[in-house]
Order: structure tokens, then sequence, then C-alpha cells
């Protein structure tokens, strides 16, 4: 991931402020390059992992794997560690 300070990029300055709701778009010749949107730092993360390939691929192969064996129901989990039923 490359970060670019705000000070940097003075021509955006005027439409990135902290507190924003709008996400931005960056055209070239009318068609979308990117996007910049107000984000949180756990939102940003969300966002890392939802466009990393090698943690993509780990949840295919999960849930390849929950589909071929199956899986626990969270009762089932409770009762192999040992807690108590939700109640």
């Amino acid at each position: 991931m490359k970060t670019i300070e705000l000070s940097e990029v003075s021509a955006l300055a005027p439409y990135v402020r902290r507190g924003g709701q709008e996400p931005i778009v960056l055209t070239e010749n009318g068609e979308a390059l990117a996007a910049i949107f107000p984000a949180n730092a756990e939102e940003i993360e969300d966002f890392l992992l939802s466009v990393n390939p090698k943690f993509q691929a780990v949840l295919e192969r999960s849930q390849q794997r929950l589909d071929a064996e199956g899986g626990l129901s969270s009762a089932q989990v409770r009762e192999r560690l040992g807690l108590p039923p939700r109640g």
C-alpha cells in the first residue's frame, strides 16, 4: 500500500476533509481511475484484506474445506469446550 500526505496533493485538499462522508472519484478523460473514500483505520484494514490475493486464497480454501468436510455448529463448539449452552 502506498500512502500520500494530503499536503502533497494540494489540488485535492479542498475536496478531502476530516469527517467528510462523500467519496471522491478521480477521473482521466472521463474514465474512473481511483476513488477516495472516508475511512477509519479498521475500515482501511478491512479493505486491504478484501483486495489481498493471499488472504482471499485462504478464505477460498477454508470455504472448500467446509463444503467438503462440513463444520460444527456453535452449540457443538461450546459443548466441546465445556461451555454452557447459550441461553
